[in-house]
């Protein structure tokens, strides 16, 4: 008899110890005193579908307790998609105190994109300030302005969802920056009214499309750079010198090829005199031969030769030879 007590007995120790398993009591009990009504098979199933009960429960009382309904299906169908359950109880218990309007399905699905939807509601309560790199900008005069801005965003939290990040923020605050100098006359404009940057550049709204709400931008520092108009007028001269050189240089190759050319050319036309030259005395042999020239036509034609060697001494004596201006003189017949 006392055999079949201690197989009750153990068997009934083993289904406390499963019991106690599947069901904590002690949370049961918290849950229970705060008014959340969970039973024994809600924490067997959380069991059996491999979900950690104080992981659901714990949030799920504190939401109560604020005056937040929420659901243990909804709870453990966020935890089992891996979301944080925790912190967005935390969020929705945040936004509820601070009168921000947000539902445990947005909260979820922010939750569910990677973004820290407790850090998004804080933000929404209390701004953040960022603070951009330094921007470097010319003015129209040419001066080169270095502005240093800090930006004041609160989170958007119906834009959290596929809303861009703070880095396209600071890119689209750079952006304004650039164009703002940009467009001033001097840039002692600039120093004058730093704040007309920030008037420009807030007005673009260049928090569309992000996951921000830009709240002010303020120019925390505008230090004066380089000269830069000067720096390109000085490359731009060099470098129309550089051309202009270029440009000498090809002329001066012209000329030296055409100067060539044009005494190749007079060479070849002193060969050609000089070989027609050549053939006056066989020509004048030829016309005794013939009986076409006379003794008297020869004299004659020895006469002129004289008297055209005399021109050519006269004429040399009173200025330079024809051969040293560059002219073909007359030769002298043999």
């Amino acid at each position: 008899m006392w055999i079949l007590w201690l197989v009750i007995g153990v068997l009934a120790f083993i289904a406390l110890q499963i019991f106690f398993y599947f069901v904590p009591v002690g949370l049961w009990i918290s849950a229970l005193a705060a008014g959340v009504p969970v039973g024994p098979l809600t924490f067997i199933g959380m069991r059996l579908r491999k979900v950690n009960p104080h992981k659901v429960i714990n949030p799920m009382i504190a939401a109560w307790k604020a005056g937040i309904k929420l659901s243990v299906s909804d709870l453990e169908a966020h935890y089992l998609a891996g979301g944080n359950v925790e912190r967005v109880v935390r969020a929705l218990i945040s936004a509820d105190k601070a009168g921000i309007p947000l539902t445990f399905k947005r909260a979820a699905a922010i939750d569910l994109a990677g973004r820290d939807v407790y850090d998004a509601v804080a933000m929404s309560v209390n701004p953040r300030v960022i603070q951009t790199p330094k921007v470097s900008a010319v003015a129209k005069d040419g001066i080169e302005l270095m502005a240093v801005a800090r930006v004041t965003v609160r989170a958007n939290i119906d834009r959290l969802v596929g809303g861009a990040t703070e880095e396209t923020v600071i890119a689209r605050v750079g952006e304004g920056i650039v164009s703002a100098i940009g467009s001033a006359n001097s840039y002692k404009e600039v120093l004058e009214n730093p704040d007309s940057i920030s008037k420009l550049v807030l007005s673009k709204g260049l928090d569309a499309g992000t996951a921000f709400e830009i709240l002010s931008i303020d120019i925390a520092d505008i230090d004066v750079g380089r000269n830069i108009g000067a720096e390109l007028q000085a490359a731009q001269a060099e470098a129309d010198l550089k051309v202009a050189r270029a440009q000498a240089e090809v002329r001066r190759a012209q000329a030296v090829a055409r100067e060539q050319e044009m005494k190749a050319l007079v060479w070849e036309r002193r060969a050609a005199v000089v070989e027609a030259e050549a053939e006056i005395p066989r020509a004048i042999a030829e016309a005794f031969r013939r009986g076409q020239l006379g003794i008297m036509d020869y004299y004659r034609l020895r006469n002129i030769q004289a008297d055209t060697q005399m021109r050519e001494r006269l004429a040399r004596e009173e200025g330079p030879a024809p051969e040293e201006r560059g002219e073909q003189g007359p030769h002298t017949l043999p």
